[in-house]
């Protein structure tokens, strides 16, 4: 009986259950079905073989989602506004969490019908696959091995996780933008208002301002139509002068230039014609000037060293990074574009600095200033709704969307995704949206930069340069006059000398008999200037200019005396 049964296990035959084969007592080459018991039939979820170990073909049915009293394993990770967290002692369960996808994941058991329990991930981490090992963190590894049933939060759906795990319809899109610090106001020049022009344009019109007026004098003086009587009914005094003088001549251009009117008119065609030009000349310039100048003086201009991905990956002065096993970092790292390969290599060689732990270190490190901030574009809008001093450089770098993650096969993925796009449709996600984002009182009012709104205000520091160059014009007019004035004062002083030095023999005869030698009268340069401006300020009571015949009172004549 022995022998027979131990040639039986060394024979192989074919039975109910495959191949059947013994070897060392036990049999081999054998394969286990996996069987689940559903309310009238029985329904065959996988296999399992000695080698092959198991392998599930019907995850689904490891999943109950027939009842209502379901209660799913949910797990999250903290990240304002999506998901924030209660730290009182009042709280307790899911009670702790709030935020836009608690919000969503609460309206959504709901509609589908199910009870969760909200749990954060322990290493805190959305989910990254680690090149060299190969291995997952974060709430993808939780899903893949089938610790949790729903993972909630910003969570991105890339090609590398869906591979892995399932992803409902996205509840939001979104793409990588970039978050900077608001950059500084261009200072404020003196003279700001000579900015519609750039500065070689102005050398260019004070060039051309004295080339036509030396043309206007030389051409006036060749016309001889220019040239006319001075005095026309003074038969005995024949005398022909010109207008166009050299200190007409840059009168006149300048005039025309400032758009105002003067006593010289052309009379020739020739000096016509270069008026003509001229003046169209002023008027282009003049035009361009004033269009521009109002836009250069109520708009404010920003120092922007960066405006989009290309000016970031091309210079070394502004650091960037982005969050550590995220998307983001998930992009870069695989992206195949130049630019971004670019960045990602810069980033990678300052991992210590380049990446951050939380979306709070990156917002620190920017407000800190010179550094830009890699991150999802809904993420960014939140923040800068909230700190005027954070801005939006460019536009996305991709696009994507955020879902709800679970396991491989299960059957809560498609009921989800129905119940997604219902909200959508209704418009309750987008209400959800503007709760958290728009409608709360921390959002800060920047200024208004649309048509309608108030130009600003000019101040001294905007056009206080006209003023230094009306007090400069004054002060250049009055040293000019000065000089005038005292020309003027020496020709008289000269004339008079020359009137009285007929006398001068006889009054120093006179003079000689008397105990002092005379000297002849000397003009008080200083006492006419005074009496100039006091006859300036009585001018209103119309008297009767002073001639400039005044002399010091040390240098009186006295009065002629006879001896007998």
């Amino acid at each position: 009986m022995e022998v027979r049964l131990t040639e039986a296990l060394q024979v192989e035959w074919k039975g109910l259950t495959g191949p059947i084969q013994f070897k060392e007592g036990k049999r081999v080459q054998f394969k286990l079905d996996l069987i689940k018991l559903k309310q009238h039939s029985i329904v065959k979820v996988g296999e399992w073989t000695p080698h092959g170990h198991l392998n599930i073909t019907e995850p689904s049915m490891f999943f109950d989602s027939g009842s209502m009293n379901v209660t799913l394993v949910v797990i999250t990770i903290l990240e304002t506004p999506y998901v924030m967290m209660h730290y009182g002692k009042n709280f307790t369960g899911n009670e702790r969490f709030y935020g836009f996808c608690v919000d969503i994941l609460e309206t959504i058991s709901h509609e589908v019908g199910f009870d969760y329990i909200l749990d954060l991930v322990p290493d805190r981490k959305y989910g990254a696959k680690d090149p060299e090992s190969g291995e997952w963190n974060g709430m993808v590894a939780q899903l893949m091995k089938y610790k949790a049933d729903l993972a909630v939060g910003s969570m991105t759906i890339t090609y590398a996780r869906e591979s892995v795990i399932d992803f409902t319809k996205p509840f939001m899109n979104l793409g990588i933008s970039i978050l900077f610090k608001v950059p500084s106001s261009e200072p404020t020049r003196l003279f700001s208002f000579m900015n519609p022009l750039a500065i070689e344009i102005w050398i260019y019109v004070l060039i051309a301002y004295f080339l036509v007026s030396f043309c206007i004098y030389v051409v006036g003086k060749l016309s001889p139509i220019e040239w006319k009587y001075i005095h026309p009914c003074d038969l005995e005094n024949i005398s022909i002068g010109n207008q166009f003088t050299l200190s007409d001549s840059f009168w006149f251009t300048i005039g025309t230039l400032m758009q105002q009117s003067t006593d010289i008119y052309p009379r020739a065609m020739s000096t016509r014609i270069i008026s003509s030009i001229w003046g169209f000349f002023s008027l282009i310039i003049v035009a361009s000037y004033t269009a521009n100048l109002a836009a250069f003086l109520t708009t404010e201009r920003m120092i922007n060293p960066i405006e989009n991905a290309e000016d970031l990956a091309s210079q070394t002065e502004i650091s960037y990074g982005t969050l550590d096993s995220g998307s983001t970092m998930t992009f870069f790292r695989d992206s195949m574009i130049e630019t971004y390969k670019k960045m990602w290599r810069s980033m990678d060689n300052k991992k210590t600095t380049a990446f951050t732990s939380s979306y709070e270190d990156g917002i620190k490190r920017v407000n800190q200033g010179n550094y830009a901030y890699l991150m999802e574009s809904t993420m960014l809008d939140y923040i800068v709704q909230r700190d005027c001093n954070l801005t939006q450089i460019g536009g996305l770098l991709d696009t994507k969307g955020y879902g709800i993650a679970t396991p491989k096969g299960s059957p809560w993925r498609d009921k989800i995704s129905l119940a997604i796009l219902e909200l959508q449709e209704k418009g309750d996600i987008q209400m959800l949206y503007d709760k958290w984002w728009k409608n709360t009182d921390e959002t800060c009012t920047r200024r208004s930069t649309s048509k309608h709104s108030k130009a600003n205000a000019l101040g001294l520091e905007s056009i206080g340069g006209v003023f230094v160059v009306l007090m400069a014009g004054i002060f250049v007019a009055a040293v000019v006059a000065f000089f005038e004035f005292w020309f003027h004062f020496r020709h008289l002083h000269k004339a008079t000398s020359l009137k009285t030095s007929v006398n001068n023999d006889s009054i120093q005869g006179v003079m000689a008999e008397t105990e002092w030698r005379y000297t002849p009268p000397t003009r008080c340069f200083w006492i006419e200037i005074f009496e100039e401006l006091r006859y300036a300020s009585w001018c209103m009571n119309k008297q009767k200019r002073p001639e400039l015949n005044r002399v010091c009172s040390e240098c009186k004549i006295p009065q002629r005396q006879t001896y007998i």
